[in-house]
């Protein structure tokens, strides 16, 4: 069995990003030896998510307007009484979740013809992390 572990760290210009790390995770995929197996990739804080889907810009709006729709940022979300002001980010991670599982087959990245890996950002202008976690023969 072959593992290998890599970091991505984001800080983006905006609150709310969706990057498309489909290449990143084929590399990592690429470079762990595995012929066959899964690849977990996972946003690492709770205002972030990834999610699977086409990379076409519409798309990609409309998935950002229907979170909004969703989660709204506003005031009054109980969260806020913390002294933080995102709860929407945290209902946002919910609804894209915060990570996914994709298969290796044949020491590749085994996706379908428009599927795209996205890391999904609701809270940014900091830091945060990611982890692509490879497991397989």
């Amino acid at each position: 069995m072959k593992f290998k572990t890599e970091y991505l760290t984001f800080h983006t210009r905006k609150p709310r990003e969706y990057i498309n790390i489909t290449e990143k995770v084929a590399e990592v995929v690429a470079a762990s030896g595995a012929r066959e197996g899964m690849v977990l990739v996972s946003a690492m804080h709770i205002t972030a998510g990834v999610f699977v889907n086409d990379a076409e810009s519409g798309l990609l709006g409309d998935i950002d307007e229907w979170l909004e729709a969703l989660a709204p940022y506003r005031e009054g979300y109980r969260h806020h009484r913390t002294g933080e002001s995102n709860g929407d980010a945290h209902l946002k991670n919910l609804l894209v979740h915060h990570e996914v599982i994709l298969p290796i087959t044949n020491a590749r990245l085994d996706l379908g013809p428009w599927q795209q890996v996205f890391y999904a950002e609701f809270d940014g202008q900091r830091p945060k992390r990611l982890v692509i976690k490879v497991m397989g023969e």
